[in-house]
């Protein structure tokens, strides 16, 4: 029997050398042949919580696609003000007369306090709202945020001192104050004064905002690595064969760019997703009657004290949509680089 105390012998480390070839070669073994794409899904696959996050995302899109078909299967809608069409679902109050914020066969999630209009749809359908002022922010800052720390990289000199400026001008800006103080002057901007804000304008007035203050962090880091990949062998040998800045930008820097594009796009949708949430919450965002999660939440800070059921539902919601985006950006950095998490 070997002593725990002794230290390990030349043939223990010997072994232990062996063990760790055996299972680096029998690894190796497998991911022998693999594509990078096919290399990046086994390795995502194998990450649990990358794939909980990935299932809980897809149900959140899923619902959203689907909140049309749940509110005609469920025989509610977002706009309807129950409680003012049933005076028995509301005291004199204007709070819900059932405990639990009015939770009942008919209103599964409650009614809200004041209209009385069901819960559970405005919920779904502020899943709708906040997800497409997310992929619209995200679409629209990756692609800004491509073209410029590209241009910056590769082309260098005035280009890159332009830009390079421009980002550390609007990233000195605070950007919750500038969001709040930009936001009516959009509005005013696109539409008069005379005339009655059509429903679009607030989602058109919200991305715009959000995308001019989220292309910065995206950009910076393209640079960079554009930087690094100008100096690169196959870029040369691509000048010397006489191929455009046009072809060498897309069909040499863009491909090896996928990788921090794709994670950092996956990690700035749900920071775009809270910060729509922030401007509803502050009453700039997106108006009434479209149904959104920061309103709901909002409307729930002032029953706080009278039944806080009202502001449980959009939070949980919104904290797990956000954490699952959170933890699925990680999963797809550590998948695309397994090294990054060492």
């Amino acid at each position: 029997m070997t002593n725990p105390t002794q230290a390990p012998t030349e043939a223990d480390t010997l072994g232990t050398a062996d063990t760790l070839s055996q299972t680096e070669a029998s690894s190796a073994a497998v991911f022998r042949g693999l594509s990078p794409g096919q290399l990046m899904r086994r390795r995502f696959m194998r990450d649990r919580t990358g794939v909980v996050s990935a299932v809980i995302v897809l149900f959140f899109i899923l619902i959203a696609i689907a909140a049309p078909l749940i509110s005609m299967l469920y025989g509610k809608d977002p706009n309807t003000t129950y409680g003012q069409n049933d005076p028995t679902l509301l005291t004199d109050s204007a709070l819900p007369v059932g405990p639990n914020g009015g939770m009942s066969g008919d209103f599964w999630f409650g009614i809200e306090p004041g209209l009385g209009r069901d819960v559970l749809t405005q919920l779904i359908y502020g899943i709708r709202t906040s997800l497409i002022i997310a992929f619209a922010t995200t679409l629209l800052t990756t692609v800004i945020g491509v073209a410029l720390g590209i241009a910056a990289g590769y082309l260098g000199g005035k280009t890159d001192y332009f830009i390079g400026r421009a980002i550390d001008i609007l990233m000195s800006f605070p950007s919750q104050i500038f969001l709040v103080a930009t936001m009516p002057v959009v509005t005013g901007l696109l539409v008069a004064k005379d005339e009655a804000t059509p429903t679009w304008l607030p989602f058109v007035a919200v991305t715009l905002v959000l995308s001019l203050l989220g292309w910065m962090s995206l950009s910076r880091i393209l640079r960079g690595v554009t930087l690094s990949l100008r100096e690169r062998e196959f870029i040369e040998a691509a000048k010397v064969t006489g191929a455009s800045p046009g072809r060498i930008i897309f069909k040499e820097l863009l491909p090896n760019l996928w990788t921090p594009i794709l994670v950092q796009s996956t990690l700035a949708l749900p920071a775009f997703v809270t910060a729509e949430a922030g401007l509803s919450y502050l009453g700039v965002g997106v108006s009434e009657p479209t149904p959104d999660w920061g309103r709901m939440i909002a409307m729930a800070a002032e029953y706080l004290r009278s039944d806080v059921t009202f502001l449980l539902f959009p939070g949980l919601a919104m904290v797990l949509f956000v954490l699952a985006f959170n933890l699925l950006g990680d999963s797809v950095r550590d998948a695309f680089d397994p090294k990054a998490n060492r």
